[in-house]
């Protein structure tokens, strides 16, 4: 049996940028783009685009399509999925897209994947670096009308449709659907291959298909967001240290089981 596969990725502000240099706008609720330290593909996406090569490389799959929904992308960062051996790379592209919530992400997503037109079965990453929400998946499976398996660690493909081995939290669990289906991948999947040479070579020579807004036939109030940020902003922690001190270590202990007992925490 022989499918085709859709992966959803997101560029996403590197998780492992210094806390010095994060910051945030105030005025826009917006986190501010910290220069000379570029994007990246989000993990668990990565980790999506890994089942579907593992799936190609038993055979099971004939095509993978990365898809991606945003603005100011780095082609660089986005190739990506086509070095590790993707087939090819759709970009939904639009000024428009570049602050969504859940809710019209999945909707401008679906919308995408219908255009594609060809697709077995969905895979995404469980959830996105930046927002952490993991509303994504399940809102494609919902305007698509498709069942959906989130947590996937493993994943595998029979005569009845899709397998998939589901992370819970003393083990897993073993879950089936038909075809078509959207999964959600976990990072329990194991580590993403890392694009040889001539994988990044072939991803140079590949063009991506970017397509608007219109392209996929939506208007501005089918990307309106319903969820707004009232609010953003880094914490702070105001932390006070007294230092008790004895004539040694038994005097300091005495010392500190008494300062305990007046705060009545012991």
């Amino acid at each position: 049996m022989t499918i085709d596969i859709i992966v959803c990725v997101k560029q996403v502000m590197d998780p492992e940028t210094p806390a010095s240099a994060f910051d945030i706008d105030p005025e826009s609720n917006k986190v501010v783009e910290v220069h000379g330290i570029p994007p990246v593909v989000n993990g668990f996406d990565e980790n999506a685009v890994e089942a579907a090569l593992r799936l190609k490389d038993d055979g099971h799959v004939g095509k993978i399509t990365v898809l991606a929904l945003g603005d100011h992308f780095v082609m660089d960062v986005m190739k990506k999925p086509l070095s590790m051996g993707a087939d090819e790379l759709v970009l939904v592209q639009d000024e428009s897209a570049s602050d969504l919530d859940p809710f019209a992400t999945s909707n401008a997503l679906a919308a995408a994947i219908e255009k594609i037109g060809r697709f077995d079965l969905i895979l995404c990453g469980r959830q996105a670096s930046d927002w952490d929400q993991a509303h994504v998946p399940i809102g494609i499976a919902h305007f698509l009308g498709l069942p959906v398996i989130s947590f996937g660690q493993n994943i595998e493909i029979s005569d009845e449709g899709v397998v998939v081995h589901r992370s819970i939290g003393d083990g897993y669990e073993v879950v089936g659907a038909p075809l078509p289906a959207v999964v959600s991948v976990t990072n329990e999947l194991g580590e993403p291959r890392y694009p040889n040479l001539r994988g990044i070579m072939q991803a140079s020579r590949k063009a991506p298909i970017i397509w608007s807004r219109e392209d996929i036939g939506l208007g501005n109030d089918d990307l309106s967001s319903k969820v707004y940020v009232e609010e953003l902003y880094i914490p702070v922690s105001e932390q006070t240290v007294e230092m008790i001190e004895g004539e040694d270590d038994e005097d300091s202990g005495r010392k500190l089981a008494l300062r305990l007992r007046e705060e009545k925490l012991i």
